[in-house]
């Protein structure tokens, strides 16, 4: 097989109009096993005690690295073109897991 066979032949992605819209996760929780790796994507929302699992990807261990490569070049790239992300620092205050630091809701 020539090298244009290939690239014709390269993997299809079918993407649903459902899918297409995304979900919105600001938690993720990543636990694992011997054999796999389970990353839970949630939502949290001010002024609420629990987190709601949005979505669950399972992979094993060596397609969690290629995932972790990927993440570590798409960052790369975003900060030649956008510029570095900032993390908050110590001295800026107690960094908490929850994405707010907030005891209640307010009306």
């Amino acid at each position: 097989m020539n090298d244009n066979n290939q690239k014709q032949q390269g993997l299809q992605i079918e993407l649903t109009p459902d899918k297409a819209q995304g979900e919105y996760a600001n938690l993720a929780i990543i636990t694992h096993s011997s054999s796999e790796f389970i990353l839970d994507f949630a939502r949290m929302l001010p002024g609420l005690q629990k987190a709601q699992v949005r979505s669950r990807v399972i992979l094993t261990p060596e397609h969690a690295k290629r995932l972790l490569g990927a993440l570590q070049e798409n960052i790369m790239r975003y900060e030649q073109s956008f510029g570095a992300i900032k993390m908050p620092q110590a001295k800026e205050g107690p960094r908490t897991i929850a994405p707010f630091n907030v005891p209640g809701g307010e009306a």
